[in-house]
């Protein structure tokens, strides 16, 4: 989506010459005659940057002054200053008061073009910043190749340049801002901010300023996160969360792209996407009388569940690899290899944490090992809860010795084949390949151990 630009000069030939020059190369522009037109179009919606004359003429202040007023309230806004009698004092002043550049009229179009990707850089570069910071480490959360996360991501793709509104689902630790990302930069809104309000980090009093922005007699004071992500995507994470008076508040947005401001009535048009997330069980919020069902529905057009660690065993080898990797690099060591052993202790873990445990168990690893057998990680160097493989025993020979040997025998296999079933996603067909017995003869002594499959993975072949 284009990045606002908006024109100030007091010649209506210049403002339609230079919006008609931004146009063409995909910018949105605004134009305003004088100040107060400019400072009406600034307050409805703040723009992404300022094209301003120095002279003005006709107005209630000339630019330079304008300039100053706007760097008061807002000193990370973007201005280009231009002028037709400029000299090298009006430029010195229009830069000392903060502008980001200076040109003089008449300008190429192709300079012009320069200045104004430059002059934006600076806000782009942060925002991109903030994102990659936002997903380093975190892409490869939704990596693998389990059929569960292939289906993940080809909704996602499908879903990505239809602007329709996405609830994303899942326990906690799946990756669902990483889905929401992703949904982000493979749409054509990629250029545009992504902007992340998380429902239950916010202080319920402070939720709607945040969100909205707050305005004073008339004025723009502070420009909400719905606002600031104009032309892009804004992710509402734990929308379960949010107060129920701001619900209904985001119908609006929902139905027209417009809001008002705390403490301003005027409504503020915007173009973004809303993408929701959550953990809880909306349906049971909507009947607790917690959550509004018109809201649910408008929210929840393209549903898209990621499921979790538990549910996709078989992508824990590949995400277990991607953070060693990852980790290792920022130690400055070579990446390790996991033993079989140490996957197969993995792969049976229940994972309560889900990617973001993993990924915490594996940099806990990595720093507490041994110099010296930091090539391959070991299954007795992860931690004791995945050691264990969640199973009663905790896959301790101890647990054996005060049992005698036809019972420790039994202990030991209920505790072994229960290990590698979950490790398989309930597979038969894999499991026994991988332990060596015929199909029928493993369903046949997962019965008599009073072991339980419950499916996850393929169908069995």
């Amino acid at each position: 989506m284009a990045l606002d630009i908006l024109i100030v000069d007091d010649e209506q030939d210049i403002r339609d010459l230079v919006a008609g020059v931004l146009s063409d190369d995909g910018y949105e522009t605004r134009t305003a005659a004088t100040a107060d037109e400019a400072l009406q179009a600034y307050d409805e919606r703040r723009p992404s940057l300022m094209l301003l004359d120095v002279w003005l003429r006709g107005s209630s202040m000339d630019g330079l002054e304008l300039l100053k007023l706007i760097k008061e309230r807002d000193p990370a806004m973007p201005v280009i200053v231009f002028s037709g009698h400029g000299n090298l004092d009006t430029a010195v002043a229009a830069i000392s008061h903060g502008a980001v550049d200076f040109i003089e009229k008449p300008f190429e179009a192709e300079k012009l073009l320069h200045l104004v990707s430059r002059g934006t850089e600076t806000e782009r570069l942060r925002a991109e910043n903030a994102t990659l910071r936002a997903m380093v480490g975190h892409a490869n959360e939704l990596g693998g190749n389990s059929p569960s996360i292939n289906a993940v991501r080809a909704t996602l793709k499908k879903v990505a340049n239809t602007g329709s509104r996405v609830m994303i689902t899942g326990p906690a630790g799946v990756g669902k801002e990483v889905a929401a990302r992703l949904l982000h930069s493979w749409s054509q809104r990629a250029d545009a901010p992504f902007v992340s309000v998380s429902s239950a980090r916010l202080a319920p009093d402070r939720f709607e300023e945040e969100l909205f922005g707050i305005e004073e007699n008339g004025q723009l004071l502070h420009a909400g996160m719905l606002e600031r992500a104009h032309g892009g995507t804004l992710f509402l994470d734990e929308v379960g969360d949010m107060p129920w008076t701001t619900q209904g508040k985001i119908l609006r947005v929902l139905t027209d792209q417009s809001f008002a401001r705390v403490g301003g009535n005027r409504p503020v048009r915007v173009d973004v996407r809303i993408v929701s997330a959550t953990g809880s069980n909306l349906v049971a919020e909507i009947e607790a009388g917690r959550f509004r069902e018109d809201l649910y529905y408008r929210l929840n057009v393209v549903p898209v569940g990621i499921p979790p660690l538990a549910d996709r065993r078989e992508d824990i080898p590949v995400l277990a690899l991607h953070y060693a990797a990852l980790f290792a690099n920022e130690h400055r060591i070579s990446p390790p290899d996991f033993s079989d052993e140490a996957l197969a202790s993995m792969q049976s873990c229940e994972w309560p944490g889900n990617v973001r445990q993993l990924r915490n168990i594996i940099e806990r690893t990595i720093i507490l090992a041994p110099t010296d057998r930091l090539k391959c990680i070991e299954v007795d160097m992860l931690p004791s809860e995945v050691r264990g493989g969640g199973g009663e025993t905790g896959g301790s020979v101890n647990a054996f010795m005060g049992a005698p040997l036809r019972e420790a025998r039994e202990a030991f296999e209920r505790e072994y084949l229960n290990m590698q079933v979950k490790r398989f996603s309930g597979n038969i067909s894999k499991t026994a390949s991988f332990v060596g017995m015929e199909r029928s003869a493993l369903h046949r002594k997962l019965k008599l151990l009073g072991i339980a499959v419950r499916k996850m993975g393929d169908e069995d072949e």
